[in-house]
């Protein structure tokens, strides 16, 4: 079984014990920022090696690394293979810093966006434009509903119903 799909079976059992899970979730969410502190403070260096290695590096274990993996796999310049990961599959960690940081947003994910190391990257307005563009690319946002005795769009100056809005 690839390591994926025993990550994803570990995380999100429908068995297992409640405040396992929430301790378990706890400490990856700590590993994970303690990774990110890493990558960001040089976001430049392709961090690469295999599983096992990159688990080894960050000093976490090996399903911690796969999850990890999971999670920074849509903000990397070249995504991974996680589908079919297994310990010795090389990977690598060169992302893209403004995705990660939206995808970081997209996640509601705090605790990593918010990291001292982002400052380094980008100033305060850079985040915050970066905030603000994630946030509104997921806001659906509904035209004015046109009325038959609304003005028409086309600015004839005719009433809709007597001029676009004829069948």
């Amino acid at each position: 079984m690839a390591l994926l799909q025993k990550w994803r079976d570990m995380a999100y059992s429908e068995t297992a014990n409640k405040g396992d899970l929430q301790r378990m979730w706890s400490a990856y969410f700590q590993q994970e920022k303690d990774i990110y502190a890493q990558l960001l403070a040089d976001p430049d260096k392709e961090v690469k090696g295999t599983v096992k290695e990159l688990a080894e590096k960050y000093d976490v274990d090996i399903m911690i690394m796969t999850g990890f993996l999971d999670g920074i796999n849509d903000s990397l310049k070249k995504p991974n293979p996680i589908e079919e990961m297994e310990e010795d599959t090389k990977v690598s960690l060169a992302f893209e810093k403004e995705l990660l940081y939206k995808n970081m947003v997209a996640a509601g994910a705090d605790w990593l966006y918010e990291l001292p190391e982002w400052e380094a990257i980008f100033d305060e307005e850079t985040r915050k434009a970066l905030y603000k563009e994630q946030k509104s690319s997921t806001t659906v946002v509904k035209p004015d509903k046109v009325y038959p005795n609304d003005p028409c769009l086309c600015g004839s100056g005719k009433k809709y119903k007597k001029c676009c809005g004829k069948n």
